[in-house]
């Protein structure tokens, strides 16, 4: 799943293209990328005929396009979901789900998901710490670049779990926006090694972390976010190119940046960890 800066890209992108236009039609091309609404492709398109989409929003990881009747839709991007603007009549992407059209002479908008793990719904917002967000996300925290973050707050968050730390700053009720490929360089940057306790997190190191996920998450997002395939894109179809800079996800084996130690990688979570051995040596408690 794109983690924040590769869906903040794309929210600009919207916000850009689509905000302030009229829905004309809807077309479902694929019920899959509709399943999360239940109430079925019919509803999904009437109901969108006519819609104004007054701003594109995003919490965390999660993006949606916010209507005039207190109603949203809600992007999954999952793991391959690509939301394209492109010119009418253009020709249709070989995974295109839904496409968009508006009542204007501006492009259209296409949902593409090639794995169809992706998907949108209709969802009413509700009034949550002091946001209109859509009900099925309501309970997901601020990220650290919401000029709303607290930063002490989340810190206190993260030291009540009694979990691993990077677990905890997966938690998207704790801390939104930081995914598997953040987090690890975030923990590198911070000298954390991920299997830390986190009620053994002291304050400064707590802060730490957070100002790091910040740092490195602002630096993939002006350069466009992280791309390892053509999957993720922008709504112009251009891929990120912050895999460049990655100092540790992805890694193993190469020297760390900052000492030269070889980058170790270790099964998470039926994902992967990766860290610097010398700059993030592992808790006493959890040694093996």
């Amino acid at each position: 799943m794109p983690e924040l800066p590769e869906v903040e890209v794309v929210r600009a992108g919207l916000q850009a293209h689509v905000a302030g236009r009229v829905i004309a039609r809807v077309e479902v091309l694929h019920p899959r990328a509709i399943r999360r609404h239940a109430l079925g492709p019919e509803d999904f398109t009437g109901r969108l005929a006519g819609a104004r989409i007054e701003a594109a929003r995003r919490r965390g990881k999660y993006l949606w396009l916010e209507l005039s009747d207190k109603e949203a839709i809600l992007a999954h991007l999952g793991m391959s979901g690509q939301m394209l603007v492109q010119p009418e009549g253009a020709p249709d992407e070989k995974h295109l789900r839904v496409r968009v059209q508006f009542d204007d002479d501006g492009p259209e908008l296409r949902f593409v998901d090639q794995r169809t793990f992706g998907g949108l719904a209709l969802a009413d917002l509700v009034a949550t710490d002091g946001e209109l967000l859509p009900t099925p996300i309501a309970h997901i925290a601020r990220d650290p670049m919401d000029p709303a973050f607290d930063p002490k707050q989340a810190v206190r968050a993260l030291r009540s779990r009694r979990t691993e730390v990077k677990r905890a700053l997966l938690d998207q009720t704790l801390v939104s926006g930081v995914g598997n490929i953040y987090a690890d360089e975030a923990l590198w940057r911070a000298k954390l090694h991920w299997s830390r306790p986190t009620e053994k997190l002291t304050n400064a190191q707590g802060t730490a972390l957070l100002e790091a996920a910040t740092e490195v998450m602002g630096e993939a997002l002006q350069a466009g976010g992280t791309s390892f395939d053509a999957l993720y894109v922008n709504v112009n179809g251009q891929s990120g190119y912050f895999d460049r800079s990655l100092n540790v996800y992805g890694q193993a084996d190469r020297p760390c940046t900052r000492c030269g130690t070889p980058i170790r990688r270790e099964p998470f979570m039926n994902r992967s960890s990766y860290y610097c051995p010398k700059c993030q040596p592992r808790p006493r408690t959890n040694r093996k």
